[in-house]
């Protein structure tokens, strides 16, 4: 997940990002009065791990996500302050039951210089839509079953859903399109961008950095956004900084010209008066591998495991004591569903009882070590309250590639960290419940809750907001299980030092406003 702030991200943390919503990119500054803004330059801005492959389908990652922004468009966009669709690609829309329809602006062209089409954004759908290509968007941001068609001469793309989609839109706004040679051949788009956005990757060094020019003549970013803005940089570089600590007293220095904390690290870039802007995300989610071979597959271990852990002092700890425990598993504002499906169904903190179960358990756990010092510290405190219930967790910070490397593919892990970010409860559910990746699927714990897939069929069957209690009913089935466990949620803020930008959830580069010295 638009992880308008953080969409399978953050799209603002340090973690694994299911989709983006929108936010309402609260900021603040030192100064007073109107910024003066310098035409061209370059703007670098640090992320905390690699990206990875490139293909905009292919992952939901935080760091692809936030490089998307800069290469790629998506059909509509979520308004962070109202949680209204608003223009992008498609300067109209319409839902009619289980038919959505599209009418993309004109004038639209890619990178290449080529028209971008109705038929290449319905190639797009399909090519989502088609489980043998394994984006993990499908189910999350494009509805399971849904087939698209395009007339060009109309300019319209009709999505034929199996079933009613209450949020369906907001899915859409955080699909990436890809042109039509990206789209013929999937391995170009390794080393270079074939999209609509605003800017165009002319330089990849992964591990280290991705650099992008601006692209001229770009009119139709998220409610009509241009490239011809004073103020706009020439160049953005997203370099690579793994070390919270590191990339902030880059930006202290002015090396870089933004950088997100979710760590202690902010309260200094505080002190000193940067710009800032902040959006909700959550930032703590533990996660059990329910497959087979794994002692997690034991529900009496996952509650165990629940039970030692003091979840409130471990939420104070993992946000530096500057969050909240979390109350819902779409966290993203403007969340479509507000309430508090977590801390009531929550098991109750009781480590005796937990020491039956996890006796002799040996387990190994995942968290980000890009997450910053704060989460590190609550991974060190989880493994002194597993151990003291006499467990045995092997504790292990991996970076980002490694992590979805596990959870996605060697399936070596028991216990997890790994955020999801999101502003729609529909957007979860493929990771929630149905197939696990050996039969196609995003589930990729294993998770199998009949109460919780009882309450999504009848979420799903109503319209929009009318279903946000049975929603919400759904998800605490799975908190009381212990099937899954949200714990933190936090303000996570990314500051600047020579430029101003919005963030709401993810990076949005249409909004960069280099500063005159």
């Amino acid at each position: 997940m638009k992880l308008a702030a953080p969409a399978l991200g953050v799209c603002i943390t340090a973690v694994l990002l299911a989709g983006c919503g929108g936010s309402d990119g609260s900021s603040s500054s030192d100064g007073g009065g109107t910024s003066e803004y310098a035409d061209g330059g370059t703007f670098t801005m640090s992320m905390a791990g690699d990206p990875g492959k490139l293909d905009p389908q292919s992952s939901a990652s935080t760091q692809l996500f936030a490089v998307n922004q800069l290469g790629y468009d998506n059909l509509v966009w979520v308004d962070g302050k109202t949680g209204e669709i608003q223009s992008q690609l498609a300067t109209d829309w319409k839902v009619d039951g289980k038919t959505v329809t599209l009418t993309l602006g004109k004038g639209i062209t890619c990178s290449d210089g080529s028209d971008f089409t109705a038929t290449t954004a319905a190639d797009n759908l399909n090519y989502v839509g088609d489980p043998k290509n394994k984006s993990p968007y499908l189910g999350v941001f494009l509805p399971a079953g849904a087939t698209a068609k395009g007339d060009d001469a109309a300019g319209t793309v009709t999505i034929t859903l199996t079933d009613p989609a209450p949020f369906v839109l907001n899915g859409l706004a955080s699909l990436p399109m890809v042109c039509e040679s990206g789209m013929k051949d999937r391995t170009s788009l390794a080393d270079h961008t074939d999209g609509t956005g605003p800017y165009e990757l002319t330089e990849a060094v992964p591990g280290d950095h991705y650099t992008y020019k601006i692209r001229d003549g770009y009119t139709w970013g998220p409610n009509g956004a241009t490239t011809d803005e004073k103020g706009m940089p020439d160049t953005i570089v997203m370099k690579i900084v793994q070390n919270e600590g590191t990339a902030a007293n880059l930006v202290l220095s002015g090396e870089i010209n933004a950088v997100t904390i979710q760590g202690p690290d902010a309260k200094r870039l505080e002190a000193a008066k940067l710009f800032s802007t902040s959006t909700p995300a959550m930032v703590g989610e533990q996660w059990y591998n329910h497959n087979d071979g794994h002692g997690t597959s034991d529900a009496a271990v996952r509650m165990a495991l629940t039970q030692a852990l003091d979840l409130k002092e471990l939420a104070s700890v993992a946000t530096a004591g500057a969050g909240t425990q979390a109350t819902t598993f779409a966290a993203i504002q403007p969340v479509a569903c507000p309430g508090d499906s977590i801390t009531p169904a929550l098991p109750a903190h009781d480590a005796d009882a937990a020491k039956t179960a996890l006796a002799g358990q040996k387990l190994t756990f995942l968290y980000s070590s890009a997450a910053g010092s704060a989460v590190a510290a609550a991974a060190e405190l989880a493994v002194q309250e597993w151990t003291a219930a006499g467990a045995d967790v092997t504790a292990k910070p991996v970076d980002e590639t490694a992590l979805q490397g596990a959870i996605f593919g060697t399936g070596d892990w028991d216990i997890a960290w790994v955020p999801l970010n999101v502003n729609s409860p529909d957007q979860l559910v493929p990771f929630l419940s149905g197939p696990g990746l050996a039969d196609g699927g995003t589930n990729f714990s294993g998770i199998d809750n009949a109460d919780y897939t009882d309450g999504v069929t009848a979420a799903s069957a109503m319209n929009g907001t009318d279903g946000c209690d049975t929603w919400l009913g759904a998800e605490s089935k799975l908190v009381a299980a212990a099937d899954i466990v949200p714990f933190a949620n936090n303000e996570v803020k990314t500051f600047g030092n020579g430029a101003e930008f919005e963030y709401p959830g993810t990076f949005m580069p249409t909004s960069v406003r280099m500063l005159a010295k």
